[in-house]
């Protein structure tokens, strides 16, 4: 079912699923412990529940929508061999119908085997069991019919279950695909409103930042000297944050802002996007940046993240018209490799 497990539809992981199964172990230590009477041997009756016991548990807990083989196998084969074990030391006749308790114990296992997905590995495993019971009426003498009287009732429970698995699994695949499909538009939704939350948040920085000096402009007389710097600074910003928005932290910007009023041509840029540095390296890289631009008096400072896959996370070039272009790298934990 598509990486799907009915597990999940049925809620086969949940605890009271585990209590159902802790029930019918219970039922067959209690099968074993009323039927001793005429029995030539103890132990192989408490060998049949581990059997059982292992299968359900085992039924519960193996991954995959249909079984795996391996699982599967397991399964198939508790049946037969827990009713080999108990068909063994039986007396001759019966004293109690409820001595061959391993038949109906095993259906329950066959049963669920159909709804994961092995409907014919349920029927061979009953067919298997059958046989045992059958193989042991004709060995003693009771004759064939008598061991098909009392294991074929076994038929009718897993002939219902073949039809529910049938129904069942279908719908299961519709409904873990309408599921499928409501993450995905979940999904969808969250991530246009998280668009829609940034580009509100942008317009609303934006409108701080720039109308006061665009109502200056539009009112008139020409801007001064300062406000003309002030509108190029504010240019230079909101570059920033479109061309380096891994680098847009309140420090650097600041250290930015200076540099650039003291004439230091500044540039920054994250070719990194959307593959974010972590949050550790990326803090020391921008104080290492934030401090070079407080140092710098002149000339030009480039601060850029490389993209991803590269063994320099990020550089800054410094050229002060003096002596020359000086190059610092930072490794992807934000420390200097120069």
């Amino acid at each position: 079912m598509n990486g799907q497990d009915i597990r999940d539809l049925l809620s086969m992981r949940s605890a009271a699923a585990y209590a159902v199964a802790g029930f019918f172990i219970l039922a067959c230590l209690v099968c074993a412990s009323a039927t001793l009477t005429g029995v030539s041997a103890v132990w192989p009756e408490y060998a049949a529940v581990l059997a059982l016991s292992a299968a359900v548990i085992l039924l519960l807990r193996a991954p995959g929508d249909p079984l795996t083989a391996q699982s599967t196998a397991l399964m198939t084969v508790s049946g037969p061999v827990a009713a080999a074990l108990v068909f063994a030391v039986l007396p001759v006749p019966l004293t109690g119908s409820l001595q061959t308790w391993p038949l109906g114990m095993s259906v329950v296992i066959y049963t669920f085997m159909c709804v994961r997905g092995r409907t014919l590995a349920a029927w061979l495993g009953l067919a298997l069991t059958m046989s045992v019971a059958i193989g042991w009426a004709a060995v003693t003498g009771q004759g064939f019919l008598y061991g098909l009287s009392f294991s074929a009732i076994n038929i009718a429970p897993l002939l219902m279950a073949t039809f529910f698995a049938f129904t069942i699994r279908p719908l299961a695949a519709a409904i873990f695909e309408l599921r499928k499909q409501s993450t995905v538009r979940i999904a969808s939704q969250a991530a246009a409103a998280a668009v829609l939350e940034e580009r509100d948040a942008r317009l609303a920085s934006l409108d701080a930042l720039a109308r006061p000096l665009l109502q200056r402009i539009a009112d008139g007389p020409d801007p001064t000297e300062e406000e003309v710097l002030a509108c190029r600074l504010l240019e230079a910003e909101l570059r920033d944050s479109l061309r380096a928005r891994g680098l847009v932290r309140p420090d650097l910007a600041r250290a930015a802002r200076s540099a650039r009023a003291r004439g230091v041509e500044v540039m920054m840029l994250d070719d990194r996007s959307p593959n974010a540095l972590d949050d550790d390296a990326r803090e020391r890289i921008v104080a290492a940046a934030s401090s070079a631009l407080d140092a710098a008096k002149a000339g030009a400072v480039t601060v850029r993240l490389l993209p991803p896959g590269r063994p320099v996370a990020a550089t800054i070039l410094l050229d002060d018209l003096g002596d020359g272009a000086h190059r610092v790298e930072y490794d992807h934990t934000g420390r200097n490799r120069s």
